[in-house]
Parts: C-alpha cells; sequence; structure tokens
C-alpha cells in the first residue's frame, strides 16, 4: 500500500482534526492519551505522511511533542486531585474498561519509587506504559518540573522519529505497510531492551539499598542481650 492510499483510508476524525492545521495536531495528540484507538506509532506516521514540507514538518513535531505532554499532565491531575488510594481502588473497579490493569498500575507506582526521571522519560517510549504512566507520577505527587521536564524530552524522542519518517515514506514510493510490519518488530526489540535496562537498573538500586542496611541489620543483630 503507498502513502497516498494509507492516506485516503483515514479515519475521519484523523483527516477531519488535520484539516485544522497545528491546533488540530495538538488537540490530536491530546486524545491519543486519552483514548488510545490504535497504536501511536502509527498515527504519528499518518501525521508524518500527511505533512507538506519540511517546515511543517518541524512545527508538527513541536504540536504533537507539546500535544502529547498537555495530555501526560491530565493524567498527572487526575491522579493528584485523588491521591494513591482512591486512583488505585479506581483503577482496580474501571480500569480493565481502558486497558488498564491493577497490576500493571501497581508495577507503574512501584518503578517511581526509584529513579522519577529516567522512569517518565524511558515510559514515554513504551507503547503499553507511555499513557497512563502520569497516572500513579500524580497520585504520588511527584515534583511536577521534574515530571514535566521528563515528559517532554521522552515525547519528543518518541514522536519525532515516526513524523520523520512518515514524511520520509511519502516521498519514498515504498511499500508503507511493509515498512510499517518492519517498525513494529524494530519497536519490540526497542521496547524490550528498554524494559531490560530498567529492570537491570532496579535490581541494581535494590541491590545497592541491600548492601547499605545490612552493617547495621548485622551489628545490631550480632548483639547479644545485655548483662547486668
Amino acid at each position: 500500500m503507498t502513502a497516498h492510499e494509507l492516506i485516503a483510508q483515514a479515519p475521519g476524525a484523523v483527516t477531519l482534526l488535520m484539516s485544522f492545521g497545528l491546533a488540530g495536531i495538538f488537540c490530536l495528540a491530546i486524545l491519543e492519551k486519552f483514548v488510545p484507538l490504535f497504536p501511536s506509532y502509527i498515527l504519528l506516521m499518518l501525521l508524518g505522511l500527511m505533512v507538506p514540507d519540511l517546515s511543517m514538518l518541524a512545527l508538527s513535531i513541536a504540536a504533537v511533542t507539546a500535544g502529547s505532554v498537555v495530555g501526560g499532565l491530565g493524567w498527572y491531575g487526575i491522579g493528584w486531585v485523588f491521591g494513591p488510594h482512591r486512583v488505585r481502588r479506581a483503577v482496580a473497579s474501571y480500569g480493565g474498561s481502558v486497558l488498564l490493569k491493577l497490576s500493571f498500575y501497581d508495577r507503574l507506582a512501584d518503578a517511581y519509587r526509584r529513579n522519577h526521571f529516567w522512569v517518565t522519560f524511558s515510559g514515554q517510549v513504551i507503547p503499553a506504559v507511555r499513557i497512563y504512566l502520569a497516572l500513579p507520577a500524580g497520585a504520588l505527587r511527584l515534583e511536577p518540573m521534574t515530571f514535566i521536564a521528563a515528559t517532554s524530552l521522552g515525547c519528543l524522542t518518541w514522536n519525532g522519529p515516526f513524523l520523520c519518517l512518515g514524511y520520509v515514506l511519502r516521498h519514498s514510493g515504498r511499500d508503507v505497510t511493509q515498512t510499517g510490519f518492519w517498525l513494529a518488530i524494530a519497536i519490540v526489540i526497542i521496547e524490550g531492551a528498554v524494559l531490560i535496562a530498567v529492570s537491570l537498573r532496579n535490581k541494581a538500586a535494590n541491590g545497592r539499598e541491600y548492601h547499605r542496611l545490612s552493617p547495621d541489620r548485622a551489628g545490631s543483630g550480632g548483639k547479644g542481650p545485655t548483662r547486668r
């Protein structure tokens, strides 16, 4: 399928918002954070296919990144207002309807007890995580400026390459669906590498904490009862 054929089959909501220019792209990026109808990289490539020139490409990357950050702040605000206990109860009761399992939410919240910036940044390049990552961040009331900075950098890292890829494919004449297939494989590999890196980082942090606490435990445990 060529780029022009794919554009012709784009959902009506996407083409409608695109007709409003950068404002429509901004709103579409916000909507993607709350209504994940299809994978974000497909949407980003589709937006890139519709970009007419390089100057508009740069502005589109800025608009999409800003919209993604605003959408993330929406989830962050929800978590901040309701707090950790009510958010967790809501996820347990209704999370399944928006593909957010309680076990998955708990893993996100637990990850935030380590490096806030790193978790926020790396989470923005993992499709399954990037939508709901801000909810536990807000519930735990992480430092807002750190969250905004890490989210902005992560969203730019995720959005920019896919928009550029869509723009290049528009002018290449290559089969977009075949390219998308190989792209999906690459994403799975990158996603796995990021998850492994985060897991190793958490294990290393746990190991450092254990070694930091073990002398105290050994000291307190090694003393016998005091004789009078």
